[in-house]
């Protein structure tokens, strides 16, 4: 898919861990090629906190940088090349799951949205409204949309499966032609 536009998002910077927390500064992440473009992951001392996707590499690093400011240690292609390949055969595969352990950082508001994301199964989408129904709160529409635009760990917090509610795509974080790509490759599977 090398014809898919560079995302051109806005990020939130995460919270920076306490300055006694050397392990959580310590970031560590690695590039490759996927059938979507560029694929970054990075990997704390806690788990996955970041699977992003570009066309452009200098754009995922420094995404990745504005979101952990201070806690980006660099690039590390060895200790973290089997989380790569797995990414990579998801984006190939996608009903084939993502067995990694995650970092998630959000607020607890977020990170019930992301929990309710990642129970909906490849191949199946959800509105947002629903999305905010399964969480208990039926008129946090717009902060459920919002959760899932915070959410830094694409394919494993699934977000693409995520539609409105006249069935039609919206945005997402990693353009919509990718969103697109990845719930019809879901359907095939």
């Amino acid at each position: 898919m090398a014809n898919l536009e560079s995302s051109r998002t806005v990020t939130r910077k995460m919270p920076a861990p306490s300055p006694n927390d050397a392990l959580a500064r310590d970031i560590a992440y690695t590039i490759g090629a996927s059938e979507l473009g560029q694929v970054l992951v990075a990997r704390s001392a806690d788990g996955i906190c970041a699977i992003l996707i570009d066309a452009d590499p200098d754009t995922l690093k420094a995404d990745l940088a504005e979101r952990f400011s201070g806690q980006v240690s660099g690039s590390d292609d060895i200790r973290l090349k089997d989380d790569l390949a797995q990414v990579v055969r998801a984006i190939a595969a996608p009903r084939e799951s993502l067995d990694l352990k995650l970092d998630l950082r959000g607020t607890p508001f977020q990170r019930r949205v992301w929990a309710a994301l990642r129970a909906i199964p490849a191949g199946e989408t959800v509105t947002y409204s629903e999305l905010a129904r399964r969480i208990g709160v039926p008129s946090a529409v717009r902060a459920v949309a919002s959760a899932c635009a915070s959410n830094a760990i694409a394919l494993a917090v699934p977000c693409h499966r995520v539609i409105r509610s006249d069935g039609s795509l919206s945005g997402y974080r990693w353009g919509v032609e990718r969103k697109r790509t990845l719930i019809a490759k879901e359907a095939l599977s």
